[in-house]
């Protein structure tokens, strides 16, 4: 190879971690004549990760990412290649693994001695340090080290470039270490901060991060990977085999094929042989979308996942009045605003912090929304109806604008129009949307939002001695869940009285909205 052919190489195994991962690294396989090793080829989900990462890496400076992911989809596997990619060629930089347990400690410290002792020569710096926990490259002043997040102080007395937190959902010390280890790495560029976990309930650090990052709050990204992406999750068919109308429906929704589908079959019988709800621990083991992977409690809300997936991914028209809900923000919670008509909701908003800070922008907000003709409706909104709690103020004010007859506060506590089956309004709104989500005669239409479902699915109750259901008050779901269910709310104001179409409220002749026709 020439001088100039071999500094091309070089070039490209510094900056193109797949061509380096298939060229430098092994990882493990076990065949038919036994245990061996192969180039590491990323699949699907791991060529995924590693694009977004690059891309913020690109337009940032820095990696800052939370991953969500099914049981071995390779992203442990991909982020300790990447991390031995980066500290063989770099100087002074060192790299962190935290892990959930001892056993995993282990496995991944010798995932990344297996790289490192299968290097090419070219490419194998020399190290004067190799034990259980640590791996140092004398010469270029880099390393390696794991760490096990049982011990509150592990890692803080050190500086890192590099950050991996693992199955960080079961970290029983994850708020501790976020204040100590985590802090070890400096606000700088090409450094790389990275947790992944499997989900482990709602409520917990990851969780909060997690929801965080969808929200677009502080610097990371949220990276979700479904389970079908993987190509071993597939089984072959048996003779006769036949998919129930849920495996239709889902096989439909994703694109699945029937050897996915029984392979999934398989799983959750296998999942159910200690007893335990199959379906649901499938669904958090190997979520087909982030809500899923965070369900409170299965199937057990009034609003289950399964009807909010469905609605997620039919397309329907909308007719009748257009309704417009809007939750107010309150205590830092999300300002969130949703269009429903008929049986199709869309048009989702949500704001936070100085957005929607003072009671001027939420009244720009809506008089905006109430002005505007929405284009797929072809019409103004009918009505708004608006959350009392934090925006009987914002309601006062647009009836002061002449939005009085298209402007109703709606006071979660008060009377329901059903009083033998709900306790309040709130539960009757969200009763009622439930009927509308499960309706199985006809389909309903709404944003393909994860996190729009995990609202939705934030709805735990419970009934009282007269049988009726007592939703969870917001306060509390809050307190347990460390989230509000504020665009869940919004689209339940939708529900909150029937509502005519106003005659003079189509298309106007002018180009303006309403209030210039």
């Amino acid at each position: 190879m020439t001088n100039n052919a071999e500094n091309e190489k070089r070039k490209r195994l510094k900056n193109d971690f797949p061509f380096y991962s298939k060229k430098c690294l092994k990882i493990r396989v076990k065949g038919i004549n036994g245990s061996g090793l192969k180039p590491f080829i990323l699949n699907k989900a791991q060529l995924y990760v590693h694009e977004k990462l690059e891309e913020q890496r690109q337009r940032t400076g820095k990696v800052r990412a939370i991953i969500l992911k099914g049981r071995q989809q390779g992203l442990s596997t991909y982020i300790e290649g990447r991390f031995m990619w980066r500290t063989t060629h770099a100087k002074g930089v060192k790299a962190y693994i935290l892990t959930h347990e001892e056993d995993a400690t282990k496995n991944l410290f010798n995932m990344a001695k297996r790289y490192y002792e299968n290097l090419p020569p070219f490419v194998k710096p020399s190290t004067s340090t190799t034990n259980s926990k640590e791996l140092i490259f004398d010469r270029l002043d880099s390393g390696y080290q794991v760490g096990t997040a049982g011990n509150k102080t592990v890692g803080r007395s050190q500086t890192n470039q590099f950050f991996h937190g693992s199955e960080v959902a079961f970290w029983p010390n994850a708020s501790e270490h976020a204040k100590g280890i985590l802090q070890t790495v400096p606000d700088a560029d090409e450094t790389e901060v990275l947790y992944e976990s499997t989900a482990n309930g709602v409520g917990n650090f990851y969780h909060q991060q997690w929801k965080m990052a969808e929200r677009g709050e502080g610097e990371f990204i949220a990276i979700f990977v479904p389970w079908f992406w993987q190509e071993e999750y597939s089984k072959e068919t048996p003779e006769g085999f036949v998919e129930t109308d849920e495996e239709a429906k889902l096989a439909n929704q994703y694109n699945l094929t029937p050897e996915q589908m029984y392979w999934r079959r398989l799983k959750i019988v296998e999942l159910s042989a200690d007893g335990t709800n199959g379906d649901k621990s499938f669904k958090q083991e190997y979520p087909m979308n982030a809500a899923e992977a965070f369900q409170l409690s299965g199937e057990d809300g009034l609003i289950t996942p399964s009807s909010v997936v469905k609605a997620r991914k039919s397309k329907v028209n909308g007719n009748g009045p257009l309704i417009v809900g809007v939750d107010p923000s309150r205590g830092g919670d999300r300002f969130s605003i949703i269009k429903r008509q008929g049986r199709k909701a869309y048009d989702i908003e949500s704001y936070v912090g100085d957005q929607v800070d003072k009671l001027g922008k939420a009244v720009a907000k809506c008089k905006k929304v109430l002005d505007t003709v929405c284009p797929i409706a072809g019409k103004v909104p009918d009505m708004m109806f608006i959350d009392a709690g934090g925006g009987a103020d914002l309601a006062d004010r647009l009836h002061e604008l002449g939005f009085e007859d298209r402007v109703k506060a709606i006071y979660f506590g008060a009377s329901p129009l059903d009083e033998d089956k709900y306790i309040n309004k709130r539960g009757e709104m969200w009763g009622t949307m439930n009927l509308w989500l499960k309706d199985e005669n006809l389909d309903v239409d709404i944003p393909d939002s994860d996190e729009l479902q995990a609202d939705l699915c934030a709805s735990p109750y419970n009934r009282d001695s007269h049988d009726r259901i007592v939703l969870w008050k917001k306060e509390k779901i809050k307190k347990e869940f460390k989230f509000s269910p504020d665009e869940g709310d919004a689209l339940a104001l939708t529900f909150a009285e029937p509502v005519r179409k106003h005659a003079t409220l189509e298309i106007p002749e002018t180009s303006g909205g309403w209030m210039g026709a």
